[in-house]
């Protein structure tokens, strides 16, 4: 599954024998990838100088990364992928549940903006306590 920074979220197909590969094609990043397990059954796949490089903030990956580890993280950004995690480590498939905490991650992210436009939250503080807690609850809901 592919998250955008524009709240998009896709599913993809990644080939069994070069799936890192493919991974490093869909992020745009030829060298550096970053994997961070938020989740014990998840990895996201980030690129690796996209904080440095100037890509746009993922809003989206942020939120159920940080729903996922139960606490606000740093940001994430430019596109992410997430895949499933073995017990050993390896990609596997994205589970059913944890692609439908994207999706509605997703849409609430989307929803919240939309509400910040006709009302700002008063400070950053209050817009991240806000995101969290509203993709928390989309994950705690869809277990």
């Amino acid at each position: 599954m592919c998250i955008d920074p524009d709240t998009t979220v896709a599913d993809i197909s990644l080939p069994e024998l070069d799936a890192q590969s493919a991974i490093r094609e869909h992020l745009g990043s030829p060298d550096a990838v970053d994997q961070g397990v938020y989740h014990r059954r998840a990895v996201m796949h980030v690129h690796g100088n996209g904080q440095t490089i100037g890509l746009p903030q993922n809003l989206t990956a942020w939120a159920l990364a940080s729903a996922w580890r139960g606490m606000p993280l740093y940001p994430l950004a430019g596109s992410i992928v997430v895949t499933g995690r073995t017990a050993t480590g390896d990609v596997t498939a994205l589970d059913d549940d944890l692609a439908e905490h994207a999706k509605a991650a997703a849409q609430t992210v989307r929803e919240t903006l939309a509400q910040w436009g006709m009302r700002p939250p008063a400070s950053n503080e209050a817009a991240i306590g806000e995101l969290l807690a509203y993709v928390a609850r989309d994950v705690a809901s869809s277990r």
